[in-house]
C-alpha cells in the first residue's frame, strides 16, 4: 500500500472521481466519517499534490477534435525545455512526456481530421531542435486514462 494513501483517503478519491461535485458534508456522510475528517483529508491530500483539483471530464471528439495522434520527437541534446515550452504553445498538443528509448519526447496531440493533423505536426515539426518525428493515429481508446484501479486496491475494495 502506498504511504501516502490510506484506505480512507482512496475511499474518498474514488468518491470524488465518481462524483467530483459532492460537497465535504456529503462525503462524510458517505463514508461515515467526520465533516473535519474528510475536510482534513482533503487538505493534506492536496497539500502532497496527490489532489491537484476537479477538472470536468471532457469529451474532446464532441468538441470536434475526433483525432487523437502520439509523435515521437527526436530533439537536440540539451534542448528539452525549449522544446517543451514550444509545443505547450501549440493547442492541439495534449500533452508531452520525456521519455528514454527510442526518442526523446512523446507527445499527445488532437486535431479536427487528417488535413488539421497535418497543420499540427507541421506545427511541431518547425519548433527549433525538434530533428525527427515519427507520429501514429489513435484509431480507438481500448483503456481510457485511468487511476481506479490503483485506488481501489487502496481501498480495499471495489466501490467506495
Amino acid at each position: 500500500m502506498p504511504e501516502n494513501l490510506d484506505p480512507l483517503d482512496a475511499r474518498l478519491l474514488l468518491l470524488l472521481t465518481d462524483s467530483p461535485r459532492l460537497g465535504v458534508l456529503e462525503c462524510a456522510r458517505r463514508l461515515g466519517v467526520a465533516r473535519g475528517t474528510v475536510q482534513a483529508r482533503l487538505d493534506r491530500l492536496t497539500e502532497k499534490g496527490i489532489l491537484g483539483g476537479f477538472p470536468p471530464e471532457l469529451d474532446l471528439a464532441a468538441m470536434g477534435y475526433g483525432l487523437t495522434a502520439f509523435a515521437v520527437l527526436e530533439i537536440a541534446q540539451g534542448r528539452r525545455s525549449g522544446v517543451a515550452e514550444a509545443l505547450a504553445a501549440i493547442d492541439e498538443v495534449c500533452e508531452v512526456h520525456a521519455t528514454t528509448g527510442q526518442g526523446d519526447l512523446f507527445v499527445r496531440m488532437v486535431a479536427r481530421d487528417n488535413d488539421d493533423l497535418q497543420r499540427v505536426i507541421d506545427e511541431v515539426v518547425s519548433v527549433p531542435d525538434v530533428q525527427r518525428t515519427s507520429t501514429s493515429i489513435a484509431l480507438s481508446t481500448p483503456v481510457p486514462p485511468r487511476v481506479r484501479p490503483l485506488l481501489e486496491r487502496t481501498a480495499g475494495a471495489s466501490a467506495p
